[in-house]
């Protein structure tokens, strides 16, 4: 296997994120296939001078089952390229009841090149003659440098080049998808460790700018602040909310607040860049490397015809690798110093100027009637932006649930200024909105006095309101863009029934949570058992995940292995945050205050498969926001205490 470099004239549309490969390549991938399995007929019946109907193939081969012949693909694949391709439209799919590669589990094509450590990443590219580079950035987002000991800096041992970079990006109270670069000081050396030892001796005088005043501290109490005020902007409302909640016999009342967390790849960003004769050529991981190119051309002045990409495997991404500025980076500092330039960001780079997942804080209130049937639910999501412009990845949708199912329903979003950059991280907005509403269904089941899955089930049986529009951003032409209840029940009942949540046990310091989620066209439920000693240390002892993402799981292995990952990486979330200073920009620097889950902390994990009759869809999205609620939920079952804020620790837990 080889990845293609960019050239969307060839090969369209060059993009990987949001779940949505599996659903906009299911039925074109499967044409051409069938074209290609025909070309390669007609080539081999052509040879041996039989009917294209007397040939079949299987195992690489073209085979005539009359003569006892065959012929590899390889050996006949130039004849084959060389005839008139039929048109997609009209050639004969295979049934699934004859699938032999779909279905069935196949193993990853660089799986031992990657577990061997074969130089396969960003970071592993080199070329001849090139340099290193890193960058010192403002610590105060959107900051500019005022003055640096530059003359310093170039006498020091293998440095190369120091460059100021002014950057490309405006302090405000929005910050826009993919602002362009920061400004800071680059160092270029012969290595990057003499680089990185370089930046220790970097004496800069920064211009922080409005960036500096802004703090976790005075967002929360803004936050608070505009939860007591009327709502900015009304997303949806039906039925009568404000009268419900005056009239009903119970009530209840929440705030729920999440934090700023970064997407922390195990491959930190960076990129190599050429710039030779006028033109570019980049080396890079990306998953939006058309929008890279732009951007890389804008900054640089020249046309995108003049770059050429050759698109590299990224360790990891979560949404990280959808903004391209480590590329941009790269390619200006290759054009000032006219070097083949690798640029690599450290940790502490990566964690303090990723595009963070938005925090949020939010106020919810639930009514219930007198047999413990939800009424009414209002939910106030206190976030970031300005005016109607939300920061990415923090704008909830009129159709997130529970909506349309709640009876009478009211969301409303507030907003105060940010002057930070923000992105998608996996699963964007659910990750979060999914823990919120899965934890005050879970909050309001108790009030009722019912458990918590017979309580949702109930809802997800009310007749939903009209649908406001497409709940996903994903071309999806079969109808799936939104919540279908039947799956969402069915998700929950198949987990139920794998995890015996009938007959859990009451034990004291040991619970089991239940959550469910419908986002980027897959269903997914999850229980998680958990106990909890003494001193609110956390164990997960076991996690049943059980998902619905159509008629076909494509490779049994790979999709276990994505749910795997959507709840490890969703319990890793449970201890993140990312916090501001005032004056000094993010707290945070590595895994020690941001950490990723530690092998010995990951329970036993199952996952289950309900097939239906709908087309495949992803699994990278829908996998991961079920887990927090879950291990939430499992946590008030097993302490009677509910976690309303995280990270845990700010809830007076922490992982074992």
């Amino acid at each position: 296997m080889q990845q293609a470099d960019l050239n969307e004239k060839i090969y369209g549309i060059q993009f990987s994120g949001g779940s949505a490969n599996t659903p906009m390549g299911w039925e074109p991938m499967r044409r051409v296939g069938a074209a290609g399995r025909q070309l390669l007929i007609a080539a081999a019946a052509q040879t041996w001078g039989v009917p294209a109907s007397e040939c079949s193939t299987a195992h690489g081969k073209v085979m005539h089952a009359a003569t006892g012949r065959s012929i590899g693909y390889g050996e006949i694949a130039p004849k084959a390229a060389a005839l008139p391709p039929p048109a997609l439209s009209s050639v004969k799919l295979k049934d699934p009841k004859d699938y032999t590669i779909i279905g069935h589990s196949q193993a990853g094509v660089d799986t031992h090149a990657l577990v061997t450590g074969k130089p396969l990443f960003a970071i592993d590219v080199k070329l001849p003659g090139m340099l290193y580079a890193s960058i010192e950035r403002a610590p105060v987002f959107a900051g500019k440098v005022k003055t640096a000991n530059v003359d310093a800096i170039k006498a020091l041992p293998g440095v190369r080049h120091v460059l100021i970079i002014d950057g490309s990006i405006a302090p405000a109270a929005y910050i826009p998808w993919e602002p362009g670069m920061e400004a800071g000081v680059a160092i270029v050396a012969d290595t990057w460790w003499q680089a990185q030892q370089a930046r220790k001796q970097l004496k800069v005088d920064w211009d922080p700018g409005p960036g500096a005043a802004q703090s976790s501290e005075g967002f929360a109490k803004r936050a608070a602040e505009l939860l007591q005020t009327p709502p900015s902007i009304t997303v949806r409302t039906y039925g009568d909310v404000d009268s419900l909640l005056k009239s009903s016999p119970k009530v209840v009342e929440a705030t729920y607040e999440y934090p700023f967390i970064a997407h922390a790849t195990m491959e930190p960003q960076g990129a190599t860049a050429h710039w030779k004769d006028g033109k570019l050529e980049m080396w890079t991981s990306s998953t939006l490397p058309i929008d890279g190119r732009g951007l890389i051309a804008k900054t640089l002045g020249i046309k995108e015809d003049d770059i050429t990409t050759h698109m590299v495997r990224g360790g990891g991404s979560f949404g990280r690798r959808l903004q391209n500025d480590y590329a941009v980076e790269a390619a200006w500092i290759s054009k000032q110093t006219g070097a083949p330039i690798k640029l690599l960001w450290s940790r502490e780079d990566d964690i303090a100027h990723d595009p963070f997942r938005p925090g949020a804080t939010v106020g919810l209130k639930g009514s219930l009637d007198a047999r413990g049937k939800l009424t009414a639910w209002r939910h106030h999501l206190v976030t970031f932006g300005e005016g109607k412009n939300i920061a990415t990845g923090g704008d909830m949708g009129p159709d997130s649930y529970p909506s349309p199912f709640a009876p009478a329903y009211a969301l409303f979003t507030s907003v105060q200024p940010l002057t930070l950059r923000c992105g998608a991280l996996r699963a964007p907005g659910d990750n979060a909105f999914c823990w919120v509403a899965q934890s005050f269904l879970d909050e309001l089941a108790h009030e009722a006095g019912r458990d918590p899955l017979e309580f949702q089930l109930e809802l997800l049986s009310n007749k939903p309101a009209p649908w406001t529009g497409v709940a996903v951003d994903v071309h999806e032409p079969t109808g799936q863009d939104v919540l279908i209840a039947d799956r969402y029940k069915g998700v929950l009942e198949l987990v139920a029934e794998k995890s015996g949540w009938a007959k859990r046990a009451k034990q004291p310091g040991r619970g089991m949570g239940i959550a469910a989620w419908f986002c980027h066209l897959g269903y997914f439920a999850e229980v998680a058992d958990v106990s909890v000693d003494a001193s609110g240390k956390v164990t997960v002892n076991h996690v049943w995940a059980a998902g619905d993402v159509g008629s076909q799981i494509i490779n049994p292995q790979a999709a276990e292995s994505m749910g795997f990952g959507g709840v490890i990486d969703g319990m890793s979330e449970m201890g993140q945050e990312i916090t501001l200073a005032q004056g000094r920009g993010v707290v945070q620097s590595n895994f020690h205050n941001h950490p990723i889950l530690r092998m010995k902390q990951v329970p036993p994990i199952e996952v289950y498969w309900r097939k239906t009759d709908y087309a495949p869809t992803g699994l990278g999205e829908p996998t991961l926001p079920p887990i927090l609620p879950a291990v939430t939920n499992a946590i008030f079952a097993a302490t009677g205490k509910r976690v309303r804020t995280l990270p845990l620790q700010k809830s007076g837990f922490s992982w074992a």
